[in-house]
């Protein structure tokens, strides 16, 4: 195994679908606040208490449902019903019970690289939530070392980095976020790997341009071998 580099994959719209899921459970929000709001005001409305709350919540499932909840007493001027409110807790249950649906080429790029490499899980958002995707996902044995970091700030990855003894040049992130997963690692002298989603968060939108030749960016998981052996 060539111990010299580590491997660091996203979870989340990298190895398995779920920002769809976000999606779809804001059109039902909508749908739910249509009789206060319309469609758009309802998820600027919405987007905007999100952030609000980024700093108190954090990320994922539990708190996207209590910022809805919040969002739906602002725009209803607490006159909100118990049935929208069970409305609401139904919508996060039901997120938290889908599937995992693995992207196309993911365990095949996960097998190859274990025998040679160093693999890690460095997400982000609740632990509970992220622990358990893993375990549904049928991928734990590829990631002796999970990261779940509340926030993918520098700081935070600095701090991955001293717990696994290890310089910013031996680390290699692979990820959907170019905010969250490539430049924060870029700024520190790491290595990144982008893989565009889908489906993207605009919070996760990044207005600046990358350029670094330790960026490269993929449109296929099959293509990540091969790079990572010319660095």
């Amino acid at each position: 195994m060539n111990t010299g580099k580590i491997i660091a994959f996203d979870a989340d719209d990298t190895l398995w679908d779920n920002e769809d899921f976000f999606r779809k459970a804001e059109k039902q929000f909508c749908s739910i606040a249509s009789d206060i709001l319309p469609y758009n005001k309802a998820m600027e409305e919405l987007f905007a208490i999100e952030m609000q709350n980024m700093e108190d919540y954090g990320y994922g499932i539990k708190a996207f449902v209590l910022s809805m909840i919040e969002c739906l007493i602002k725009i209803s001027d607490s006159n909100l019903t118990p049935d929208k409110i069970q409305k609401l807790l139904d919508i996060g249950k039901d997120m938290i019970n889908k599937p995992v649906e693995l992207l196309d080429g993911v365990e095949n790029c996960l097998e190859s690289l274990s025998s040679s490499y160093q693999l890690v899980l460095a997400t982000k958002g609740d632990a509970l939530d992220q622990e358990r995707k893993l375990k549904k996902s049928g991928l734990e044995k590829y990631f002796p070392n999970v990261f779940v970091m509340s926030n993918k700030a520098e700081e935070n990855y600095a701090r991955i980095f001293n717990q696994l003894n290890i310089k910013a040049k031996d680390f290699i992130m692979i990820g959907n976020s170019l905010k969250s997963d490539i430049l924060p690692v870029l700024n520190l002298g790491g290595y990144a790997i982008y893989k565009k989603s889908k489906t993207t968060w605009k919070h996760e939108d990044l207005d600046e341009k990358i350029t670094s030749d330790r960026f490269f960016e993929i449109n296929d998981y099959s293509e990540i071998p091969t790079i990572i052996e010319k660095i």
